[in-house]
C-alpha cells in the first residue's frame, strides 16, 4: 500500500473586493470555515484587468490571508467548495461582492485552486481544479508562463516569501518540539 506522506502546507485566500467594509465582513467568516491567520498582508490595490470590474466593482483591492492550521494538500477541494459558499453567502442580485481564491503553499510551491479548467490545470475532485503559481528556488518564488500577472508583481511575491519564512519558522518550532519530546 502507498503510504508516503503528504507535503505540510497552509491554506490561503486571495480575495479581490472594492468594498473594504465587504472585506472586513468576510474575514470573520473565513476565519470561522479555516481556523485563525498567522498572516494577513495589507490590502493593495489591484489594477491587472478589468475582467472584475462590472461585478466586483471599482477600485479593486486584493489582500491575502494565510491560515494557521498545517494542512494535507488534498484540502485544497473542500477550500475551493467553501469559499464558494462564501462568495454566494455575500453576493447580491446574482453578483458576487468579493472574489475568493483558495490555495495552498508550502515552502516549495504556491498552488492555486480553481472551478475553470484550462490545459495547464490539473483536475482534483468535484470541478475544482489547481494550477501551479509559483515555485521556489534558489531563494526566491518563481512565476511560470501562465502564472498570473499579479502573481508576478514584486509587491505580492515578497507577500508569499513573507509567508513563507513565517511558515518555514512556524514548521521549525513544531519539529524542535516532537524532537523534545521523543
Amino acid at each position: 500500500m502507498f503510504r508516503r506522506r503528504s507535503e505540510e502546507a497552509v491554506i490561503f485566500v486571495g480575495s479581490l473586493f472594492s468594498s473594504p467594509e465587504v472585506f472586513a465582513a468576510v474575514v470573520p467568516v473565513l476565519r470561522r470555515r479555516f481556523g485563525d491567520t498567522f498572516y494577513e498582508c495589507p490590502s493593495l490595490p489591484w489594477n491587472y484587468s478589468s475582467y472584475y470590474d462590472e461585478e466586483l466593482g471599482t477600485p479593486l483591492f486584493r489582500n491575502f490571508l494565510f491560515f494557521d492550521a498545517i494542512v494535507d494538500p488534498v484540502c485544497l477541494v473542500d477550500a475551493k467548495r467553501a469559499t464558494t459558499e462564501v462568495e454566494e453567502e455575500f453576493s447580491t442580485e446574482g453578483k458576487r461582492r468579493v472574489n475568493l481564491d483558495p490555495g495552498y503553499l508550502t515552502l516549495a510551491k504556491v498552488v492555486l485552486a480553481s472551478g475553470k479548467n484550462y490545459s495547464h490545470r490539473i483536475c482534483l475532485a468535484k470541478g475544482v481544479f489547481c494550477e501551479l503559481e509559483l515555485f521556489y528556488e534558489k531563494g526566491r518564488f518563481n512565476p511560470l508562463p501562465y502564472t498570473y500577472f499579479d502573481y508576478r508583481d514584486k509587491a505580492f511575491l515578497r507577500i508569499f516569501t513573507d509567508a513563507r519564512t513565517l511558515l518555514k519558522n512556524k514548521l521549525d518550532r513544531r519539529q524542535a518540539a516532537l524532537k523534545k519530546r521523543s
